[in-house]
């Protein structure tokens, strides 16, 4: 039984893949998680400084965990800190704060020498003084691409903990050539292939106005190519556009249009209810240096769930090119959904069975018997 300290995203809501691999680690002791710790400093807005508030001034309890069921033996605590930390310093500063609220959780469930899982670079002040029996920093994004983070503070905190871990797990190839090849090992992400491909009840909200949908869940940010998006829409007035999923923008980006509809973030546990039922699975990415490194939970979820896919090009789509149409533009984003209207045909079944969470989860574990 071996304990674990993850320092990851914020637990619950839609699940990351360190959620799921975390859930479904075999034979683990105690495991704190501890819940972002930041990426950027807070700008003095409304969201912002709420956010740090929260951070500031939270207790270290166990949360409510509503949309992703919390085992027993995972214990989730905020940390009071200071959000990305840049000078020597306010990351002495951060340290200690987190250490002191740390040590007395440690103490209550006995760990003594946890691993170390950090998903978040900013997690690398604490490695080294907590009585780890080891490192992991899995890598899941290129932060030196993505939106709302401090890159220069985030790569020196990254350059440290990479030369403190013991392993460095990578999401996608283009993540792992950025760091050393002694001690990084590629870890795809896994798919829920029960939740996606067991049959579900169409969700109510869908447009069930005869004709076919196209449709997107993830967030709306700045990644997504919403010229395209608007193109389609305007040319394929037959079709119904759904786009799920939290807006990360200050606008609402998506076309003001009466065939595109937007049904706001869902549970985790009732997207299937959408994705089965929708005519195609859409991954309209705009290629930038995020999307070239990015390896979405969302692919292996859209193969699970056996609806036809449509996606814009990206490396992690190699994989599974004679699954997917992929389209340069939004002519051909056009043409494939004609295509899809008249062959009426879906994926077939069992593309991604030998790639569930609990897989490599299972495999995981067995690296961090060698640490």
């Amino acid at each position: 039984m071996r304990d674990l300290i993850v320092f990851g995203e914020d637990f619950g809501g839609l699940p990351s893949s360190t959620q799921h691999l975390v859930k479904h680690l075999p034979d683990m002791g105690n495991i704190i998680w501890v819940n972002s710790i930041g990426l950027r400093k807070p700008r003095l807005n409304r969201h912002d400084c709420s956010r740090a508030l929260n951070k500031l001034f939270a207790r270290s309890k166990r949360q409510t965990i509503k949309a992703m069921s919390c085992p027993s033996n995972i214990h989730v605590v905020n940390l009071r800190t200071i959000p990305a930390p840049s000078s020597q310093v306010s990351r002495n500063l951060a340290r200690s704060l987190m250490l002191s609220q740390l040590e007395p959780v440690m103490k209550r469930y006995d760990i003594t020498s946890p691993i170390l899982w950090a998903s978040l670079p900013t997690a690398a002040d604490v490695c080294g003084h907590l009585n780890e029996s080891g490192v992991i920093y899995y890598c899941g994004d290129d932060f030196s691409a993505l939106a709302g983070v401090d890159h220069e503070t985030v790569a020196n905190h990254e350059l440290e903990l990479v030369d403190k871990a013991d392993v460095v797990f990578a999401a996608s190839d283009v993540i792992a050539n950025k760091f050393p090849r002694c001690k990084t090992m590629l870890l795809a992400h896994g798919v829920d292939v029960e939740l996606f491909s067991r049959p579900a009840q169409r969700a109510l909200d869908l447009p069930n106005n005869g004709n076919p949908t196209a449709g997107f869940y993830g967030s709306l940010s700045n990644w997504l190519d919403y010229d395209m998006i608007d193109s389609v829409a305007r040319a394929m007035p037959e079709w119904n556009f759904v786009f799920i999923g939290p807006n990360e923008l200050n606008y609402n980006p998506l076309p003001q249009l009466e065939n595109v509809h937007y049904l706001g973030p869902k549970p985790h546990h009732e997207l299937a209810s959408y994705s089965q039922h929708w005519q195609a699975s859409l991954l309209p990415f705009k290629f930038n240096q995020q999307i070239n490194a990015c390896n979405p939970l969302k692919l292996r979820e859209y193969l699970a769930a056996g609806s036809p896919i449509i996606a814009t090009p990206f490396p992690a789509l190699s994989s599974y090119s004679n699954y997917i149409n992929i389209v340069s533009d939004p002519q051909q984003m056009c043409a494939a959904l004609s295509q899809t209207a008249n062959n009426n045909q879906r994926l077939p079944t069992g593309i991604v069975n030998n790639e569930s969470w609990q897989s490599r989860s299972q495999w995981v574990r067995q690296i961090m018997e060698l640490i």
